[in-house]
């Protein structure tokens, strides 16, 4: 069953894909790979683990920090995104992973409430199935831009970075300079980056607020 899902999500393309749909599509991988439960304890420890290194190749700077401040709604989260009770009109969701994930790639500040799971709290508009759109948090615009995962990667690093060469971001991101020059380029046509100062002594500054949030 794992080899089944690796074989899928190696065969599944980021290319061009918004970053809205990327964290939904990463936040089903993740949930089928937990709720395939392959070791008989710490399948939640070695989810979070796999899931740190896997965000890194596409070159976030992820840490333990947040997995270890919110185990238990991370654990949760899995679970909800699993579980379905027809009968009481209960269906799977990963609403509540994504916005694990949204706060760990965007720096949004979505509330993570293990409460908010309880299944005997749940309207059924509170009910949604891992398809629907949610509108956007007010506390990051990030997501409005039509950035991919690898974009987004590469912003962030500016933001701390801002000095840094295309040498320096392929390093950091573990891609290679012509990719890193690719994105530059298409953020830079998007108008969300550009280059001050020239190529030795310049800076990159990221243009939209919507980072700042």
């Amino acid at each position: 069953t794992l080899d089944y899902d690796f074989m899928q999500e190696k065969n599944f393309s980021y290319k061009d894909l918004n970053i809205n749909d990327a964290i939904t599509h990463i936040a089903k991988f993740i949930s089928g790979v937990w709720q395939i439960h392959a070791f008989g304890e710490g399948n939640t420890r070695t989810t979070a683990v796999f899931t740190i290194k896997y965000l890194r190749t596409f070159g976030f700077d992820i840490s333990n920090e947040a997995f270890a401040n919110h185990s238990w709604y991370f654990r949760n989260a899995l679970v909800r995104a699993n579980y379905n009770n027809l009968s009481k009109g209960i269906y799977a969701t990963t609403e509540y992973i994504e916005a694990f994930f949204r706060n760990l790639i965007l720096s949004e500040h979505n509330e993570l409430k293990n409460r908010a799971m309880l299944v005997q709290e749940l309207s059924a508009q509170d009910t949604q199935s891992a398809n629907t759109t949610k509108e956007t948090s007010p506390k990051c615009n990030i997501c409005t831009l039509s950035c991919t995962l690898e974009e987004i990667a590469v912003l962030n690093f500016l933001r701390e970075q801002p000095k840094a060469t295309q040498k320096e971001i392929a390093a950091h991101i573990g891609k290679s300079e012509r990719t890193v020059k690719t994105i530059t380029v298409n953020l830079t046509e998007k108008g969300i980056i550009e280059r001050k100062n020239g190529k030795r002594n310049g800076f990159w500054e990221v243009k939209t607020n919507d980072l700042n949030s």
